[in-house]
């Protein structure tokens, strides 16, 4: 490691930790020429797969468009900010076990779908309605009538119905 203050490459690791996550090492490393000491970081460079998009363009995954994107429909809604993280880092994830070089938007699309859906029912609709291009009511009809067939339980427990029940209970 090149030492920033006097350019030597001659430099020795004092001190050694983890961070974050436990994914970054912490070094503090000093110079043997001028003894100036300073802290580096480290972490493994992963290489996300390239999005193909609908117009067979392709383009880097982007992290910052993904968190926009559940920021987007989750806007207002009763979800913390350490699920949303927790719900893109799932995404990110199924991306790397992926194993592929190009992955479909489509299908990424899917799986951000997946996890709104057990986040919040009404931020699925909305992601949804974009991602899908609803063009009427009877398509947000047809997805409602699909989380209602198949309700996550314990992700619907806190949440308000979309359709008002015909029968109030006692």
């Amino acid at each position: 490691m090149r030492c920033p203050f006097c350019g030597s490459i001659d430099t020795r690791v004092v001190d050694s930790r983890l961070v974050g996550d436990n994914d970054q090492v912490r070094r503090r490393r000093e110079c043997t020429e001028c003894e100036e000491r300073f802290t580096t970081y480290e972490s493994a460079e992963l290489n996300l797969p390239r999005i193909v998009k609908s117009d067979e363009s392709r383009e880097p995954f982007s992290a910052a468009k993904l968190s926009s994107g559940f920021q987007k429909a989750l806007e207002k809604r009763p979800v913390s900010v350490e699920d949303i993280d927790e719900a893109v880092a799932r995404v990110k994830h199924r991306l790397l076990v992926a194993g592929e070089r190009e992955v479909p938007s489509r299908q990424l699309g899917e799986w951000v779908m997946d996890e709104l859906r057990k986040l919040d029912q009404v931020a699925y609709i909305r992601f949804a309605s974009v991602y899908r291009s609803f063009d009427d009511v009877s398509e947000f009809r047809d997805a409602i009538e699909v989380l209602e067939k198949a309700p996550d339980l314990s992700a619907s427990a806190n949440q308000l119905s979309l359709l008002q029940d015909d029968d109030p209970e006692p």
